[in-house]
């Protein structure tokens, strides 16, 4: 049984950082591209950023790209997302989902339940 667990959510002041983590389990972490999307208040989900199976090449929208950093350790079956210089407009449920082949132009077959990121000071 497929399982994303997201962490590492919370209450952060403007320009501040967070760390959120995805641990995946019930399949070959290794075969497959993860991406981070999330959902702000009152809108549509919307894609973050993107990593391919081996991590060698990533993808990041533009409204985080120079401030996000996504990597993955396939050792230990976990995803993460380095959040920095964090603005109110980042403020979202963040969701860790599953590709569904190992490059990330895949469709997304799991999703996890979501971990909330609020930015206000």
């Amino acid at each position: 049984q497929v399982q994303l667990v997201e962490s590492g959510g919370g209450l952060v002041q403007p320009g501040g950082s967070l760390r959120l983590s995805c641990a995946a389990s019930g399949f070959t972490f290794s075969g497959y591209a993860m991406s981070w999307y999330r959902q702000p208040p009152g809108k549509e989900r919307e894609l973050v950023a993107s990593i391919s199976s081996t991590g060698g090449s990533t993808y990041y929208a533009d409204s985080v790209k120079g401030r996000f950093s996504i990597s993955r350790d396939n050792a230990k079956n976990t995803m993460n997302l380095q959040m920095n210089s964090l603005k109110p407009l980042d403020t979202a449920v963040y969701f860790c989902s599953r590709r569904s082949g190992r490059s990330y132009v895949s469709g997304v077959d799991y999703w996890g339940k979501g971990t909330l990121v609020t930015v206000s000071s």
